[in-house]
Formats: C-alpha cells, structure tokens, sequence
C-alpha cells in the first residue's frame, strides 16, 4: 500500500563521497537518515495485518459476508495511509515497495529494508490478533491458499493481473502529473483496494500483498502453495511498473523530490 513514496536523490558529488566511505560508516549513515521511515513501515504494517485481518475474524451469531472483509480492508488501508504516508510513504506491501524502486522513487537497500521491515511487522500483527481474538484462528482466517476450483497457474495468474492493475493505480497517484491532485489520496486508495478485493470475490485467494500472505503463513503453518503469493504479485508489480514508467510516465515533469530523511542532510542514502 502506498502514499507518496519517497524519492532519493543523489549529486555527483554525494555518490564520490559516498565511496570514500567505510562500510561501517555507510551503514550508520544509512540507518540514520532512514530509521525511523523504516520503523513507520514495520509498524503500519503490523495494524494492516491487526486491524485487517481482524475484519475476517467470524462474529459469534452473525454471518461472514465478502463485502465486510472487502470494505474493511479498505478502511483499514485508508486509514494507515492517512496516518503513515508523510513517515514512510505507507508501503506496507513488498510488491508496492519493489514498484517504488523500478520507478527510481528509492534506492535498493531502503528496498530490502522496507521489506524486512514489512515482512516481521506483517508476523507481528498476526501474532496479536491471535493474542486477543476470542475464537481460535489458527484453522486458516486470513491465510492465502488457492482456490479448490483453480490449478496453481491459474492462481498465479489471477495474482499477476490484480497486483499489476494495483499497481498502474499505485502508479497513476506517483505520476508528477497528479502531483496536485493528491489532496484525497488516501481515500482514493482506500476505495480503489476495496474495489479490487470485492471484484476478486469469485476468485478467492487473492493477497496482492506478499507481506499479508507470509505473517498468518507464520503463525499457522499454511504454506500451500506459498510461493505463488510471492512470485505472482511481484511479477505483476514488474511488469506494470515497467511498462507506466516507458509507456506513459512523461519525464519532463519529473521532478527532484528529497526523501522522507530526518536529518538535515537528505540526500545522503
């Protein structure tokens, strides 16, 4: 999930400094400048999967319907984008992550730190809600497994189409040419996931999200078929990003953006 992403900016002067340096030194820079987007990524996480998974969780005398699940999520997702976006950019989805770092809007190592950081709090978030869930959860709410009806290439498939439809609307907001239409965003998304999720009722499974898929895995030890929620919508994420950013972004309105750093120096990875 994602608002705003940041983007680095590096000076040829900055990248030359950089070399100079020890790794040690790299990396104490590195964790300065991007501790506490990192921590907002871990803990955003944690709610989605808390909060979200919670929208899953039976109510004793009361019937399941997709629709709760669906604009639940959606919600959830709208109301930790408001919350995060200006702290870390309010990824909270590995896929939406490696999108930021194809279109240039972050470097590879805040990447896989982003990931890191999404994958445990994903763990933790699941963890609570069986923590604090009145009825046992274990059995497989929230988890992601194929469709009984669905071979696993077709499961891959429907994970590619709606995590690369996810992401050229992901990218859509990021495009400098909405720049001042970002007043609204995280409504916009909160909607435009609620609308994904609902539309992927007759094909259940659907994650869009590795980090969703690998906390409750965690927890319950459903691992069917794991690998299709990583590779399906990592490959959709690719190939819709890849193809917005040579198709349809318009480079002469891209502009230098600082990252989201907390210290004065911010360009510095």
């Amino acid at each position: 999930m994602a608002v705003n992403s940041p983007t680095i900016v590096l000076t040829e002067k900055k990248i030359g400094k950089e070399f100079k340096k020890q790794p040690s030194q790299k990396i104490t820079s590195f964790w300065t400048n991007h501790w506490r987007a990192i921590l907002g990524e871990f803990v955003s996480t944690t709610l989605l999967i808390f909060f979200g998974c919670l929208t899953c969780v039976p109510i004793e005398g009361l019937p399941v319907t997709p629709l709760y699940s669906s604009i639940g999520f959606g919600l959830i997702v709208l109301f930790l984008a408001q919350s995060f976006a200006h702290i870390s950019g309010s990824h909270m989805n590995p896929s939406v992550t490696l999108g930021a770092v194809i279109l240039e809007k972050m470097p590879i190592p805040l990447g896989i730190a982003y990931t890191i950081a999404q994958c445990c709090g994903a763990s933790l978030g699941y963890g609570l809600l069986i923590g604090l869930s009145p009825s046992d959860i274990t059995d497989g709410i929230c988890t992601n497994r194929p469709y009984l009806k669905h071979t696993i290439y077709q499961t891959l498939g429907v994970e590619v189409i709606f995590t690369g439809s996810l992401m050229l609307f992901i990218c859509a907001l990021w495009d400098p040419v909405n720049e001042e239409k970002n007043e609204t965003i995280s409504i916009k998304f909160g909607l435009g996931l609620s609308g994904l999720a609902i539309a992927s009722g007759p094909l259940a499974g659907v994650s869009m999200n590795p980090a969703k898929s690998f906390g409750p895995a965690i927890w319950t030890s459903i691992w069917t078929a794991h690998w299709v929620y990583w590779v399906g919508p990592l490959l959709g994420v690719v190939i819709a990003s890849s193809f917005y950013k040579l198709v349809w972004l318009k480079e002469k309105y891209v502009e230098e953006q600082p990252i989201l750093a907390w210290t004065d120096d911010t360009n510095e990875v």
